[in-house]
């Protein structure tokens, strides 16, 4: 139940009382609270009650709801005390409710039943959630401070995993580089420096004179410990003034495949399919805005409050994701899966045990016989490796049109058109979805069409693309087995908003789809090609497949490392007889290989 108080300015207050825990206020009918005024939208805020506790969030309004005279930008809990203010009105909660984490005393031998630990949680909780800036870590240390009374202590829990403890000077050298930073765009006012205007190499180095002439007067102070190496400072701050901090090395590290950054003060990287804490950090949130600005920027991307979430790329096509408060509560996060400057042969591919030599020359042959392609696999497991490796069989002489959220593939061929997707403008009008491009491309005469990933309806319009004079087309799908990705695309097909019967759908991908190859990332870090698979038609309502080649793992060697080796099932695809009666040249000895 929610009683509150009405206010207008200048006006008279009345108090409303709801029986129901969630109402919303607006300007226009349908609204619980309707105020009707010109700074007040449509759908403005929602107030909702939650075990006792009152939330108010704003409904991206216009001119926002403001707590106690600031604008929220998330879910704000509130108190009786607090002022809610909605354009010209002020809305304060009133009594006849149940405060704020308030209950009835249960009888003296009841309450030994709620543990100390339970207790100390539910207040941890309480704190959290009236946080109302940016999130704050609250140390175990505040939690188990808080007094409680309980009678009996209960049972021990178990020993909390022991986290790595990080070297103090770590945090005095982030201290410092964040000092030399802040001197720095004193010295040499880097947000207004006209860097067009300027050359890189020459911005590069005006910067790191500056730096030098900082730190050689912070060495007369006295202010920088024997300890510090000052060419590393040096590097430090000029890559995270006008680079990529920290990320910089990481990124020329050819051993590192993927860098994570959690916050400001925690950077994973994978090396070798390991995941791995580094000792490297940020100096601040603030620096890792401006890392990710310097991304998105170059390739007409935007981040903000209004648009928290971006994919992007590098120069050298490795693919970002970055995710900023209020949706990150630790601070900005970033991800950066790297991509070789080179693009990856299968003859590489081969090398690392991902398939095996009869496996590749199958491939080839499903490609230049333009068998309609589906990559699968999990999140990881290298999928988009492999479909930039197998379009590599692809004739020279044919169109190929490639669509992607964010551009990674590198196709060697001449007669290659590639098209990205484009996020809504800051109007929110523009947006250019994957789903567009891939219709586009049916009007620019393409003989194959590559989609970097079917996540959505888009996956409709692949497969009938497919089904009209596209044959040999390709895209890749997150499953974690042949038999899951012909389900996920179904899925993905009734996404499209069409209204079709699911036989009809089934049909629809039993005539479009050829082949199956599900890619997976082991536990040792390794990846391979567990399974090819042939949709071999449709029997009754079910789609059929026939595993061609797959994996047999055999556990793991004195090392962790996976054992195992590739089995030919002996079926011989369909289209393999066809060829065969073209008189093609096929080797049909790869499919008794053990």
């Amino acid at each position: 139940m929610l009683n509150m108080i009405i206010s207008e300015k200048g006006g008279i207050s009345r108090q409303r009382d709801f029986s129901k825990g969630e109402i919303t206020i607006g300007r226009v009918q349908g609204n619980d609270i309707i105020l009707p005024r010109g700074n007040i939208s449509k759908k403005h805020a929602r107030i909702v009650e939650r075990d006792g506790k009152v939330v108010v969030l704003d409904l991206k309004s216009t001119n926002g709801t403001l707590v106690n005279g600031k604008r929220i930008t998330g879910p704000q809990v509130v108190r009786e005390t607090d002022r809610i203010q909605v354009g010209d009105y002020v809305i304060q909660l009133s009594g006849g409710r149940s405060k704020e984490g308030q209950k009835e005393s249960p009888p003296a031998k009841k309450a030994k039943s709620k543990s100390v630990a339970r207790a100390r949680k539910e207040r941890a909780a309480e704190k959290i959630e009236s946080l109302d800036a940016q999130p704050q870590e609250i140390s175990s240390t505040e939690i188990d401070s808080d007094p409680v009374s309980a009678p009996a202590p209960a049972p021990a829990p178990p020993k909390p995993i022991k986290k790595k403890k990080r070297d103090p000077k770590i945090e005095e050298y982030s201290a410092l580089q964040r000092d030399v930073h802040a001197r720095l765009i004193e010295y040499l006012d880097l947000r207004r420096l006209d860097l067009e205007k300027l050359e890189d190499d020459e911005l590069w180095d005006q910067t790191e004179r500056a730096i030098r002439n900082i730190l050689l007067q912070m060495e007369e102070d006295k202010e920088i410990e024997k300890w510090v190496d000052v060419e590393s400072l040096v590097k430090d701050v000029i890559n995270e003034a006008l680079g990529l901090g920290p990320l910089e090395d990481f990124l020329a590290d050819p051993t590192i495949s993927e860098v994570m950054v959690n916050h400001a003060s925690q950077i994973y990287i994978e090396r070798d399919g390991k995941l791995e804490q580094t000792e490297k950090t940020f100096s601040s949130d603030h620096a890792v805005m401006g890392v990710i600005e310097r991304i998105v920027a170059p390739i007409g991307r935007r981040i903000d409050e209004s648009s928290p979430m971006v994919d992007a790329r590098l120069k050298d096509g490795s693919r970002v994701n970055a995710i900023i408060p209020p949706l990150a509560l630790k601070g900005p996060c970033l991800t950066i899966r790297k991509f070789k400057k080179e693009a990856m042969s299968v003859e590489q591919l081969v090398g690392f045990g991902t398939f095996t030599p009869g496996m590749s020359e199958f491939m080839e042959m499903c490609i230049q016989a333009r068998m309609n392609t589906l990559v699968s696999g999990g999140t990881g497991s290298g999928k988009t490796t492999t479909l930039n490796c197998l379009s590599a069989f692809i004739p020279a002489s044919e169109r190929i049109v490639t669509v992607e959220d964010a551009a990674e593939l590198k196709l060697s061929q001449e007669h290659w058109v590639s098209l990205e997707s484009r996020p809504p403008n800051i109007e929110g009008t523009g947006q250019i979805n994957i789903r567009d491009l891939v219709r586009n491309c049916l009007r620019m005469r393409p003989d194959r069409i590559i989609v970097g990933e079917c996540r959505g309806g888009e996956a409709l319009d692949m497969l009938q693309a497919m089904n009209t004079g596209h044959d040999g087309s390709m895209t890749t799908i997150h499953a974690n087995s042949p038999r899951d990705a012909l389900s996920r695309l179904e899925t993905l097909v009734l996404m499209a908003g069409m209204d079709l019967p699911v036989r009809a759908i089934r049909e629809q991908i039993a005539s479009a789809m050829n082949i199956i190859v599900q890619q997976t990332r082991f536990s040792d870090g390794t990846r391979k090609v567990t399974q090819i698979s042939e949709v071999t038609g449709l029997e009754v309502d079910i789609i059929t497949l026939q595993d061609i080649f797959y994996f047999k793992q055999e556990g793991f060697d004195e090392d962790n490392k996976v054992k195992g080796r590739y089995v030919a099932s002996g079926f011989i695809p369909k289209f393999y007889d066809d060829l065969q009666r073209r008189g093609l040249p096929v080797r049909m000895d790869i499919f008794r290989e053990q």
